[in-house]
């Protein structure tokens, strides 16, 4: 199929897919949960609003953004769902700590992304200071969670257009 050939299904009004009979998990660090409540609760709210149903959305909770590899690996292999938005903030701190964490945890996201048959989101915040992941998470550069939401949408769509 070409690129001139692919076309997205029927969108809102908000350009995005119809999402009603998709299912979603989302994976969500505890780690720093001031922030990745907030994520949370947009990626959920966007979800619901592109007609996502309450049942067709499970959450999971990992200790830390490093463990978010090991519960969207396991929600893609037992969770019937479609796609998986991981979803943590790592906040620099005076060690290389961030450094490790930021890697590892986007190279295992990647590697699920490309070995599996259905969309891992990396919805991983790294940011240098508090103040940035308050914006992000709701503040004045908006809150990522609804843009991870919106992702996720987009790309099950594309892997159902895939499937045709």
């Amino acid at each position: 199929m070409s690129a001139q050939q692919y076309s997205f299904m029927a969108k809102g009004e908000n350009n995005l897919p119809d999402a009603s009979e998709m299912r979603f998990g989302i994976v969500v660090a505890e780690w720093n949960s001031h922030i990745t409540d907030k994520l949370l609760q947009g990626a959920v709210e966007t979800l619901r609003k592109n007609g996502v149903g309450e049942h067709s959305i499970t959450v999971m909770h990992v200790p830390g953004s490093f463990e978010l590899i090991y519960g969207c690996s396991q929600l893609t292999q037992h969770g019937f769902v479609d796609a998986v938005i991981a979803i943590g903030c790592v906040i620099k701190g005076d060690t290389p700590h961030f450094d490790y964490i930021c890697q590892g945890t986007t190279n295992g996201l990647a590697m699920l992304n490309q070995a599996g048959n259905i969309p891992v989101i990396n919805g991983l915040l790294t940011v240098n200071t508090e103040a940035q992941a308050e914006e992000r998470s709701g503040g004045a550069v908006g809150n990522k969670g609804e843009e991870f939401a919106a992702t996720a949408i987009k790309m099950v769509d594309f892997a159902w257009q895939l499937q045709k």
